[in-house]
């Protein structure tokens, strides 16, 4: 119970922001700006700062980016056979396999800093950027035969696994950061999480995706994606040894709703929008109640 009210003022953010787009007719462009404004400026400056400000645990950061990845490997192979035992076309399957495994990182943030503060935040950052590489390389190669984006050109522009390689290099060799410079990303990190959760809210779509059936992959996916991969992540992290912040992280990353990037993904790569636009929405909502419930265990 404490979990989940702890997590209320971060999913309120998230249904403000669907609550926002629909009733202040602030148009798309005012939406779509502003993602970009948190995804290229507000985000870097969140995880850089973090990573700059707090020690990092090199012992136990390489279980943890284990334990993510190998969460990640088997939720993309409990996703594999629903390109055999389904009827959806397999442009759609390739569209909506990467659901099964991607993470969104401003709610990942949102709860990590909950759980354990900046240094959670820090911890969190190692991770989805660790894990961005990964997530990307599968969800390009399955959806590449429709389209013609490349998985270095997809990491070379994106800034969160930028600024986390930036942050892990500045943090590896103790360079000093001047006090201006950090108060003026923490400025904008104190921006970053608030907007991020408004915009995750202001892109949910939960109508018109499943007219001609579909209705049994999409539950499974879901189910991969909010049962199946914190279990995991939760089973390997005490394999592995992890305990305090790093397991806590570890779980929390596994439970964490599909990414809305995997929409522009999909939309990029001539793939089935519609219902990766569903399965984000579905599992953002569903996250509500399963994600505090996730975090109870720990």
């Amino acid at each position: 119970m404490d979990t989940a009210l702890a997590l209320l003022p971060d999913f309120a953010l998230i249904l403000l922001g669907f609550g926002l787009r629909r009733y202040m007719h602030l148009g798309d462009h005012f939406w779509t700006g502003l993602e970009k404004l948190v995804y290229f400026v507000l985000f870097p400056a969140l995880l850089f700062n973090a990573l700059v400000k707090n020690p990092i645990d090199w012992a136990a950061a390489p279980p943890l980016v284990l334990s993510g990845a190998a969460a990640m490997v088997v939720a993309m192979l409990l996703a594999l056979p629903v390109r055999w035992l389904s009827r959806i076309s397999p442009v759609s399957f390739a569209s909506q396999f990467q659901c099964a495994f991607r993470f969104n990182s401003y709610i990942g943030f949102a709860v990590a800093g909950k759980l354990h503060g900046a240094e959670g935040i820090a911890a969190m950052g190692i991770l989805t950027g660790a894990m961005v590489p990964l997530a990307n390389i599968a969800a390009v190669s399955m959806l590449a035969r429709h389209g013609s984006t490349g998985v270095l050109r997809e990491l070379a522009r994106n800034p969160l696994f930028l600024a986390t390689l930036a942050g892990l290099a500045w943090s590896a060799a103790a360079l000093p950061a001047p006090q201006p410079v950090l108060g003026f990303l923490g400025r904008l990190s104190e921006a970053s999480i608030a907007l991020g959760l408004l915009t995750v809210g202001a892109a949910l779509r939960i109508r018109g995706a499943f007219g001609d059936g579909g209705h049994g992959a999409a539950a499974w996916f879901v189910a991969v994606k909010l049962a199946a991969m914190p279990a995991a992540a939760l089973l390997i992290a005490r394999a592995l040894g992890l305990t305090g912040i790093y397991f806590d992280i570890a779980v929390a990353f596994a439970a964490l709703p599909t990414a809305s990037s995997a929409y522009i993904l999909t939309q990029r790569m001539g793939g089935d929008g519609t219902r990766v636009a569903w399965l984000i929405s579905m599992t953002t909502l569903l996250a509500m109640l399963t994600l505090p419930a996730w975090m109870a265990l720990l």
